[in-house]
């Protein structure tokens, strides 16, 4: 395979390359759908991630997990590169004090994968990448580490731009109320097939399920009931779209005891029901993206 490095030890395993349209239908197959993924574009790409679309305009960076699913549409002119790693090789959940990006850059309660690069910052960006490219065109026995210190800063700088494109008002909150609120972004994404309701994680979180809302309504975010249900609904397509699971099947797999209250709550969510949401997308039709 032209131009792609990777690191491989003890399970360990990163790899990136430049991306050009060589490479495209190999990313678009089924080859990285296990690994944590690291997109960095330049302007007039146009990528799908689950079933929203997003055009780059500037540098832009993608982070995306391996629950997720990545299409991409459109090349710009320039090449971007595109690097992968298992959790094995770095793993955000158990790092995450030192990188603060769990509830953000990934599994954040705005869906929102896209990092924005401002002018700025572009050649901080670029330069990691030539870092990375001379660690492996000169690999010495600290080059695991390397790799490593190198992926960590394009985490912590992209969480920084992150933060202040995405977060608005938050920022501007004192760092406990950021951490109450990537708290429950994070136990959505671990209990959603099976606590459904507002009462559940206040209830984990230790408060009151008024003190939840308040603190979303206060902020004027997204209410935390419709949150956790579009959470479920954004799982329920992925399986729709991408498993071979009945309806009923898919149901279960969520929480639902009573497939039927499933399908009331998709169709009121998506406008359309499960079935024919199903049907739509295996025909390539135009879905709802929203």
């Amino acid at each position: 395979m032209l131009n792609h490095n990777f690191f491989e030890s003890n399970y360990k395993k990163l790899g990136f390359f430049a991306l050009t349209e060589d490479f495209v239908e190999e990313i678009n197959g089924e080859a990285y759908k296990p690994y944590i993924k690291v997109l960095y574009l330049l302007e007039g790409y146009s990528v799908t991630i689950d079933f929203k679309k997003y055009q780059t305009s500037c540098p832009s960076l993608f982070f995306i997990n391996s629950n997720q699913y990545l299409q991409i549409n459109k090349e710009g002119q320039k090449p971007g590169y595109f690097m992968y790693y298992n959790r094995d090789f770095y793993c955000v959940q158990i790092h995450d004090a030192e990188v603060a990006c769990d509830g953000l850059l990934f599994n954040n309660i705005f869906e929102m994968p896209m990092t924005a690069i401002p002018e700025k910052e572009v050649v901080f960006i670029d330069g990691i990448y030539k870092q990375l490219q001379q660690e492996f065109d000169s690999p010495d026995s600290s080059q695991e580490e390397m790799i490593r210190t190198y992926l960590k800063q394009l985490i912590i700088k992209a969480t920084r731009i992150w933060k202040i494109q995405q977060l608005g008002v938050l920022n501007d909150e004192p760092s406990k109320e950021m951490d109450f609120f990537r708290d429950f972004s994070r136990l959505v994404e671990i209990h959603f097939r099976t606590k459904h309701t507002v009462a559940d994680y206040a209830d984990i979180l230790g408060v009151a399920p008024k003190t939840l809302s308040n603190k979303f309504n206060r902020l004027e975010l997204q209410q935390p009931n419709d949150i956790i249900k579009d959470r479920i609904i954004l799982e329920a397509k992925r399986l729709l779209g991408y498993s071979s699971l009945s309806v009923k099947e898919i149901a279960y797999q969520l929480g639902y005891e009573d497939p039927a209250y499933f399908n009331r709550l998709f169709s009121n969510k998506v406008g359309d029901t499960p079935s024919n949401f199903k049907k739509k997308y295996l025909q390539g039709k135009n879905v709802q993206l929203e």
